[in-house]
This record gives C-alpha cells, structure tokens and sequence, in this order.
C-alpha cells in the first residue's frame, strides 16, 4: 500500500518554475508519508507532476514509484496505491505478448499492460487499487479506483488544472486548495456522518472518484467512465451449487490476498468472517510450515463493565481463544485503555481528514499502531455482513418500510444539540432521504422479482455503496496510519457479484443468519464458531469513559475560541449530558450510541480547528 499525488494542467508549463513545483510534490508526499514510510518519488514534466510514497510489500528492492517507461514520443509514468492480487498471471499473459520486465512488481505489470492494450486493461484486474497513469503522448492523465472503494482516491479542479491525492490532506498542499465547508458539508457531518455521498469529500469542491470508475484528464476537459457496476440477474444455481461455488470464491480470495513477500497475519474477533479468514490463511501456511500471526482488540477491564444487548450479545475473547487453539495461531490480544482511547479520537481525525465513527475508529486506529509493530500486512474479516445479510437491517420489518437509510433511521439524535438557527439553514432530514431516494433509484432491479425481494437487494446495494464504504474508509485510514495493509477478501468483486444475486432464501440458508457463509465454510471452522450468534466490532462499557468524555465536551465548550461553539446549543449539550445513555440504541450502525455522539462532536471541533476550516453558512 502506498499514497498517491499530484497534479495535471494540459496547457502548464510547470518546469519553467521546477523548483516551486517539485516542493509542492514533496509537500504532498510529506502529508501521506504516514501511507508510505519506506520510499518516495516524484517526477515532473511541463504538464503534470507525480508524486508516491511506498509501503514495501512486493519486489522490495525494485518496487520504486513513479515507473517510467517510453511510449511512442512520450513517457508513461504511473502511480498505485493498493494490490493487484492476479498481478503473476496477468504477468505471464504480457510475457508470451512479447512483454518484458525489469521488476516484480504489480505496478509494473499494470503500466505494461496500459501500453498494450490502452486503460481497458483495467478490466483485468483483480485487486484494489488507486492507480495514476501520465501519457505523454497522448497528454493524457487517468485515475482509476477500484470496483468497491476500497482505496481511496481524492480530487479537486482548479480551472484548468486538476489535483489528486489519496488523502484529502494531500490536496491541501496544493496552492489555492483551502478547506471550506458549506451547508452541504454540514449536512454531510451531521446528516449522514460518519457515512458520506459517494463522489463528493465533504470539503468544497473536493470530490473522490467513484468506486469503477476512471477519470480521463486532458486538453479536452474532464471526462468520468464507468468500467464495472454491478448487474442484477436471475440466480440459476441450485442451492448445492451456490454453497460450493461461494465456498470457492471465498478460499481463492483469501489464497490471492495472502500474496506478499514479507509475512501476513489476521485480526480475529472469534465471530465466523474473521474465524473464516484465520482458518484459510492458517492451512496455507502451514503447508509451508509457518505459523499464522493472529491478532484482537477489546478494552482494558472491558468484562467488568460488559452489558449484553440486541446489537452485541456476547463477549470476544472466549470464542477467540478458542479459535485460536483450533487453528493453531501465534495470537496475541491487544488491548486499549480509556486515556488512549480519548487520545486517539482526535488521530483519527488526522488520519480520515473528517470526523469519523468516535472510539470505534480511535481504537481501531490504536489497534492497527500496535499490529505494526509485528506485522505490515494483515487480512480481515470486514465487509461479509454486507453481502450475507448479516446485519439487523437485513431482517427487521421497520427496515423494510423505513423511507431513510435503515442504520440511521432516527434523526432526532442528530439534531438534538444543534442550534436552531442552523437547523433553520441547513435541513438534514431533507438532505439524508435526498441521498437515500438517489441510491434506491440506481439499485439494479431484476424484472418480476417480488417486492420483498427486491427491497432485499435494495438494502443490500444501500449497504454496498454506503455503510461497507463507510467501513473501508476506517480501515483504510486506521491501518495505514500506522504503515500496515489491511486487505479485505470478502470485498472480491467476484463474491460481491455472485452474492448480489443470490436470492435471500439461500443467503438466509435454513433462516440462520448468513446461513449461506456458514454453510460454505463448514469444512474449515469448528460448529460452535461456525454458528456463533453476529457480535459486531468491540466498543467500551466502563462509564468512566462516557464521563471523560462529557467533562473534555464541556471544556471545549467553555473555551469561546472553540469553532464547535457556532453550531451546538450549550443549554441542550448540558441537558444531554446530564441524561442517561441507551447504548442499545445506536444513532448510527450497531454502535455509535450516546457516548459515540460526546465524543464524535469532539472530532468535529478538533477538526474545524485544526484544518482551520472556513464555514460558509
């Protein structure tokens, strides 16, 4: 994994004043170094500059970034962020061409197979990627994301000039790119946080590109193209067959992210995705006769203060240890207490460029500092909720009739410490059901399917194109903070189109939540594992917490120079923290409850301040 930058003008002439603009690119990389602490480059011609800072996980020794190459009377030059997990058999497909090579890296095997047969190449891939491509010849900039979002991949227009970045920070070196938010960025924060469109940053003007799309940047404008969407189509398969061809895709998922050259590991939390996950990676490297690093999170003294509810029923640890005698993993548990849980909300706000989801980020975030220190490459269980069903909103009636997004139904906790002339300003309620309402009218439908069936799917590509998004961005962010690649099989974007199609009495196999998962990894897990009740991601119950959290809001609220001041009602803030909390209510999710509000207006006001942001309300 890497950071990408840089910045492209058809009619620049930016060598004319290099020295300028090779500072501008090394700005860039500074800010994103965090993504790549091993190695850097950047390079620079009259129309475009580049800029990278490596991770190193394949070719160590050759992988450097930018790669140049000559393509008719120009140079191609390329940038990527991510994995290409099919990078050796694409590889031996370009060699009988004629192809030749002089590293082994996938970035290389990506700019070879661009100047062979153009950017369609990119339907080839299997991986997750951000990737720049500068065509000289052609005085062409492509940037390209991969099918799901999984990296990230920013930009901004200024005239006639285009800037992009990994990282929102990224185009903030750029002269003349300020951050600014508006009405629409408030309604993003407070409407559809830590969520956000897809396409837009939040900030003004900065936009992202769209998960299967690329860019095409020249004289002749900006041009969006979508190579990938997902279709709808009749499911075929019978019930056998599904339960076989899922357990395939999953095993060749796991067996394609686990290319490296230095050592993997996993988080597992006990619960059948990650167990699942362990349980592959484990076999396979114990043909090679290595031990599988595995590694999980939960809170300093957390069993003392633990309260069961709907959303999280049960405790990690028991169901960890015993998948990792099962498995045979070199475990080790890692824990977070309350002082660095409070400190890394605001790294977290660092690390995403925006607000995000409170303590479920910034332990996270902690987490994925302490997993570094033995790994810089790990697989996770993230993202088989989404395509299995296996969240609440799958299954819950008020769901199926919600006008809204089903893990953020309730506005009223959004809205309750808010000042009222802003509520008058900006209508959150209005802006999130626009949002929904724009998503339900892209989800692929399939003609005659039943209308239970179909909100099903409608359901399912809201959680595709938004929660699971939501959640790769934590990921993302919290593990490259650190200099760790966190890498998602079940994000495969063969298992998410399979999967998209399978109709809900398969995927319910048996009505047994992600019945169909479980079903195609009995070969692989224990049963009491395999059939463990869905206990999501750990968060904190000690109330010494949520009372650190409410003096640290009150201090910032006392201080008049605090940015949060112009948009939250001291008198309403006082009457909410003198309340008590229902954490078996979230207002986002299955987690963020009361204590995740305290603490995500915290991150808001660390960073209106710290990105000294201008409002424009």
């Amino acid at each position: 994994m890497c950071g990408i930058a840089g910045f492209i003008n058809p009619d620049g002439q930016y060598k004319l004043s290099r020295e300028r603009w090779e500072d501008v690119l090394n700005q860039m990389n500074e800010s994103q170094k965090h993504r790549g602490p091993d190695d850097q480059g950047t390079y620079l011609e009259d129309r475009c500059g580049l800029a990278h800072v490596r991770l190193s996980i394949l070719d160590l020794e050759r992988g450097h970034q930018p790669i140049i190459r000559q393509k008719d009377h120009g140079e191609c030059a390329i940038l990527l962020n991510g994995e290409i997990y099919n990078m050796k058999v694409l590889r031996k497909q370009l060699r009988k061409k004629g192809a030749e090579f002089k590293t082994n890296s996938d970035t290389e095997v990506v700019l070879v197979g661009y100047m062979r047969y153009g950017i369609s190449f990119v339907d080839q891939l299997n991986g997750i990627f951000s990737i720049a491509i500068w065509d000289g010849a052609l005085g062409k900039l492509f940037l390209i994301r991969d099918r799901l979002g999984v990296k990230p991949l920013f930009y901004a227009q200024m005239r006639d000039t285009l800037v992009f970045s990994s990282e929102m920070k990224g185009l903030f070196c750029y002269p003349g790119i300020n951050p600014v938010i508006d009405r629409e960025g408030i309604a993003e924060i407070f409407g559809l946080g830590p969520a956000k469109s897809y396409g837009k940053g939040v900030f003004k003007g900065i936009l992202e590109v769209l998960p299967g799309h690329f860019l095409e940047v020249g004289s002749e404008g900006v041009k969006d193209h979508s190579y990938w969407s997902l279709e709808a189509r009749e499911h075929t398969d019978s019930v056998n067959d599904t339960i076989e061809k899922t357990s395939w895709l999953i095993h060749d998922a796991v067996k394609l992210e686990m290319l490296s050259d230095i050592p993997i590991s996993t988080f597992l939390s006990g619960g059948v995705d990650s167990s699942l996950v362990t349980a592959i990676c484990a076999k396979e490297l114990g043909k090679e006769g290595k031990q599988l690093n595995t590694f999980s999170f939960d809170f300093w003294n957390n069993h003392e203060y633990f309260k069961a509810n709907a959303f999280q029923p049960s405790e990690d640890r028991p169901w960890v240890d015993r998948m990792a005698a099962y498995a045979g993993t070199n475990h080790r548990y890692l824990e977070c207490k309350n002082a660095e849980l409070v400190s890394y909300l605001y790294k977290a706000v660092d690390a995403r460029d925006l607000p995000c989801m409170a303590d479920v980020e910034s332990s996270m975030l902690y987490f994925c500092s302490k997993v570094v220190d033995y790994n810089k490459v790990t697989l996770t269980g993230e993202c088989a909720d989404e395509i299995f069903g296996g969240y609440p909103w799958f299954h819950k009636q008020e769901c199926f009739q919600a006008d809204n997004f089903p893990w953020s139904m309730d506005m009223e906790p959004r809205k309750a410490l808010l000042k009222d002339d802003l509520l008058e300003k900006v209508d959150l309620e209005s802006y999130s059901r626009a949002a929904y309402r724009k998503t339900i009218g892209e989800t692929p439908a399939l003609y005659g399917e039943d209308r239970t069936e179909a909100r099903r799917r409608e359901i399912s590509y809201l959680n595709l194109r938004w929660f699971m998004v939501t959640l790769l961005d934590r990921m993302d962010r919290t593990s490259m903070h650190s200099g760790l690649e966190a890498r998602v099989p079940f994000a495969d974007h063969r298992i998410v189109e399979y999967l998209y199609n399978v109709p809900w009495e398969i995927k319910c196999l048996g009505g047994t939540v992600k019945g169909l998962l479980r079903a195609a990894g009995r070969e692989d897990l224990p049963q009491e594992v395999l059939y463990r009740k869905k206990s999501p991601y750990p968060k904190t119950y000690d109330p010494a917490y949520e009372k650190i959290l409410g003096g640290e809001l009150l201090r910032v609220m006392a201080d008049k120079s605090a940015p949060i001041r112009e948009l939250i009602d001291l008198e309403k803030l006082t009457r909410f923290l003198d309340s008590p909390k229902d954490y078996g209510k979230p207002w986002y999710g299955q987690l963020m409850a009361g204590p995740q509000m305290i603490a995500f207006l915290l991150q808001v006001n660390y960073w209106l301040d710290t990105y000294k942001i201008t409002l424009e309300l």
